[in-house]
């Protein structure tokens, strides 16, 4: 049935010569496919572009398709493209002129001659840069490619969707310009020195997907050596949105969280800063059970108790959040009754929250819905409008405390895509940041 068959795009590159178009459909319907739409991209004196969608039954058919189309001469397919590429073909952001430039007063506003008064007025009082530019909106989404997503290290040009994907978002849930930056290096003195020389531009700094332990040396530097916000997404933003789960979490199991032991389990860069969070809120003891000597020694010094076996963890905390990305490290027999546990990791959780609950728990859940797009556009929205040169760990917590607040009972967390909830938290952080201004 049709709902069974595999459906693609093929990209393909076809002579300008009448009748081409015909040998294209013909070599698809022979190898079985069933054409969908046909759509025109560039036309050339010598070649045509087309994106022409086919239904196939499974993989090996559109293989056949294939090589039909490229043993036609002059014919080349250029791509195969599923939904989700297509939604990327091309970049899923670009830079638009806010203002029309339709006359030559148009352009003499915009640019030369008039433009050298602004410049001049910047020269002489450079602050009213932020006010004549889009340096006070603008932030910098920088990547060197070490951590992307739950794929490693696969180098920043890898990584170019999701530095996209947060830069559309900034724009569209709270109208940041969000720019990615592609650093080709991991060395740390490198990316912190390239970061300070293009701050110039921007009025804040993410770190995005960058690697653990790296990340630490690269932020705390950034932060120390800059005088614009800057914040690693992957430890604080991660940190903000599983905050707000405990939150909630705690909500409905009845749980005081400031009078409660926490553990947690993976002490990785977003690990290490939902200790520190937890901390920052008031968690009445954190502890943190990690392979790494160098991780735990780290906990240690921010204020937690490094654990050495993961059943002692078990035995002694109130509350468990997990963020190794090792699927089942959570035996059922190490529950306790009427523990929380969240088992954050994707898209395998460290136990499943069935199996959590029947040993047990008073509350369970994945990471399935805690996402870090409920944290960064708001929080940086609130330092922008705060006009604030760091992010600190209150108006983390205050962002935290939002994103609770917007919580239906018997949710972990907000609806992602919720524009109230982002409001909420930039009026948040943008509070707490002018509280200790």
């Amino acid at each position: 049935m049709a709902y069974n068959k595999l459906i693609r795009t093929l990209m393909i590159e076809i002579p300008s010569v009448p009748g081409s178009l015909g040998k294209v459909a013909t070599a698809i319907g022979l190898s079985g496919g069933d054409i969908g739409e046909v759509e025109t991209i560039k036309v050339g004196p010598a070649y045509t572009q087309r994106n022409i969608t086919v239904q196939v039954e499974n993989e090996e058919q559109l293989v056949k398709i294939i090589q039909s189309i490229n043993t036609l001469e002059g014919f080349r397919v250029q791509a195969v493209s599923d939904e989700v590429l297509r939604a990327h073909e091309g970049g899923k952001v670009h830079m638009k002129s806010k203002m029309p430039i339709q006359s030559l007063a148009d352009l003499s506003r915009v640019y030369t001659p008039g433009v050298a008064d602004v410049c001049k007025v910047i020269e002489a009082e450079p602050e009213k840069a932020k006010i004549y530019t889009n340096i006070g909106n603008s932030v910098a989404i920088v990547t060197d490619g070490t951590a992307i997503l739950g794929l490693g290290d696969i180098g920043p040009v890898a990584g170019m969707p999701v530095m996209e994907g947060k830069s559309a978002l900034f724009d569209q849930l709270v109208g940041i310009n969000g720019i990615p930056i592609l650093l080709d290096t991991k060395n740390p003195d490198e990316i912190v020195e390239t970061v300070k020389r293009i701050a110039p531009g921007f009025s804040g700094i993410l770190l995005e997907d960058i690697g653990s332990p790296h990340c630490f040396e690269v932020e705390e530097r950034l932060k120390a050596e800059l005088d614009i916000p800057v914040m690693h997404d992957d430890q604080h933003g991660t940190a903000v949105v599983t905050l707000a789960a405990v939150i909630s979490a705690c909500k409905s199991a009845g749980v005081d969280l400031k009078e409660a032991t926490v553990g947690q389990i993976g002490l990785g860069a977003a690990g290490l800063a939902i200790c520190r969070m937890l901390m920052a809120y008031g968690a009445k003891s954190v502890l943190g059970a990690d392979r790494s000597l160098e991780a735990k020694e780290r906990l240690e010094n921010y204020g937690g108790t490094p654990v050495d076996e993961l059943e002692e963890l078990m035995e002694r905390c109130d509350i468990v959040i997990a963020t190794t990305g090792v699927q089942g490290l959570i035996k059922k027999e190490w529950v306790q009754k009427g523990q929380i546990i969240l088992a954050l990791s994707n898209p395998k959780p460290e136990i499943e929250s069935a199996d959590a609950l029947a040993a047990g728990a008073a509350y369970a859940a994945d990471g399935r819905s805690v996402n870090n797009v409920l944290g960064f556009p708001g929080i940086f929205r609130g330092v922008l409008n705060a006009q604030s040169n760091k992010v600190t760990h209150p108006m983390l917590v205050a962002a935290a405390e939002a994103i609770a607040s917007c919580t239906k009972a018997g949710d972990l967390v907000p609806q992602p895509l919720d524009r109230m909830v982002h409001e909420r938290v930039a009026e948040a952080v943008e509070k707490a940041a002018n509280a200790t201004e």
